[in-house]
């Protein structure tokens, strides 16, 4: 960690936060297990996704992992344990899966900051949908994908089937859902999963300075993109212009445009404050 980085306590060594030049780096913690999810990881990851969205000090997150793996998803020696489940009823099952999907991958999509998965090997099942979750994807060329929710029997959580739709369409969604398949680092860039395949030693230092350079940018006019940016997926064209406008408009009485605009006219790069 160098000298500019805070680190941050995330209640568990499964976890591991820093603040860094204005970026938040999660680390997942647990490469003995390809940092799949656990009773502890789970919990401390969606309070930390919680964390960045009110600390102004953040400006971008970068979601990434330890070891050789981005997260093999949940524990599948863990799903064996049919006593737990009968102990509680179908309908509390749902609630309470219903919930920790909308604190974490459902955290993640809400976060109005700008969010970055760097994944140095496999994302499979809900660790796939976390990358999913995460608004730009930059993966090492040893890194791969698979849903892998239909080689255990299971439909898919965590909002997969949608994110996945979204990214690369009805169709690829689809083979790669029913399948499980595994997907190599470029076809997935290929086909639109990830944003950028890089040398697996360049991973965490291409994907730190993309996330930097996000965090130090118009913290407000890229909150008002996202919202744009979802908006497109799910209203009309028309209703997408009228949002569009109020947008623009916000964002053109907000200090980081005046200081664009004074950089431009004294031909120097402008310095935002998010505000």
């Amino acid at each position: 960690m160098d000298d500019q980085a805070r680190r941050i306590d995330t209640g568990t060594d499964e976890l591991l936060c820093e603040l860094r030049e204005r970026v938040a780096v999660i680390t997942l913690n647990r490469p003995e297990a390809r940092n799949a999810l656990s009773d502890r990881l789970s919990p401390a990851l969606r309070a930390m996704i919680r964390r960045c969205a009110e600390d102004d000090g953040v400006g971008a997150v970068l979601l990434t992992a330890a070891g050789t793996s981005f997260c093999a998803g949940g524990d599948v020696k863990g799903m064996g344990d049919r006593s737990a489940k009968r102990a509680i009823s179908p309908a509390e099952r749902i609630a309470d899966l219903r919930e920790r999907q909308r604190l974490l991958t459902g955290a993640l999509v809400a976060l109005r900051k700008p969010t970055v998965a760097a994944l140095p090997g496999a994302a499979v099942g809900a660790g796939l949908s976390i990358a999913l979750a995460c608004d730009i994807r930059i993966a090492a060329e040893s890194a791969f994908v698979a849903t892998g929710y239909a080689r255990i029997g299971l439909s898919g959580d965590y909002g997969i089937a949608s994110l996945l739709t979204r990214l690369v369409g009805t169709g690829r969604a689809r083979e790669l859902m029913f399948t499980g398949d595994r997907v190599d680092a470029r076809r997935a860039e290929a086909i639109g999963i990830f944003n950028r395949v890089v040398p697996d030693a360049e991973l965490q230092a291409e994907a730190f300075a993309f996330a930097r350079r996000l965090a130090n940018g118009p913290g407000q006019a890229l909150r008002l993109m996202k919202d744009n940016l979802d908006d497109a997926l799910v209203i009309d064209y028309d209703a997408a212009l009228d949002r569009e406008a109020e947008r623009l408009v916000e964002s053109a009485g907000t200090a980081d445009h005046a200081e664009a605009v004074r950089a431009f006219v004294e031909k120097r790069a402008p310095v935002f404050t998010g505000r």
